[in-house]
């Protein structure tokens, strides 16, 4: 059984800023400076959604926000927007978590392919609503489903070498006490 100290907590929500990091910085590389016809996955988005859903208490809303909202500025997109609904679509995935009920993974993963495809819609939407030249469809498309389709790597490698997994029953009750 996983320990359920504030340490570990605490460990688990830095583990999560590091990877937050790294996988800010490598994205961050200009390994390839010609333009591509095809979007990579958002690592960063499926991290979260991943954790969220997996270990609510690893991913709290302040860390959630400032992990996003340093990406929106070091990738240089409209600071907030896709941090709130990152923010938005994490907390639903909290909300829809329940650790006495066993789930599927496709039942999660479809979960969380229908929030990330609303979180890309909604983005697509506000921005045009605001008039900001944005991507083509077709490479937000596109890498929103690279994104969904990395998902059970994120969880495998969550799971398998971080030790991110779903809330026993009993932790789930020893969170809902402190």
């Amino acid at each position: 059984m996983v320990e359920n100290t504030p340490a570990r907590i605490l460990l688990m929500r830095c583990g999560f800023a590091g990877l937050a990091l790294a996988v800010i910085f490598f994205r961050l590389l200009p390994l390839d400076t010609l333009p591509r016809n095809w979007a990579p996955p958002d690592l960063l988005i499926a991290l979260t959604m991943a954790w969220a859903l997996r270990r609510p208490d690893y991913v709290p809303v302040p860390l959630v926000v400032m992990v996003m909202l340093m990406a929106d500025m070091l990738f240089h997109r409209p600071p907030g927007l896709l941090t709130l609904l990152v923010v938005l679509g994490a907390e639903f995935l909290k909300s829809r978590s329940q650790p006495h009920q066993e789930t599927t993974f496709v039942a999660e993963w479809l979960l969380v392919a229908m929030v990330m495809t609303v979180i890309t819609l909604l983005n697509r939407f506000i921005l045009s609503a605001f008039a900001v030249e944005q991507a083509p469809l077709s490479l937000s498309v596109i890498e929103m489903l690279a994104t969904i389709a990395t998902y059970p790597l994120v969880v495998l490698f969550s799971q398998g070498l971080l030790g991110v997994r779903k809330l026993s029953p009993a932790e789930a009750e020893a969170l809902g006490a402190r």
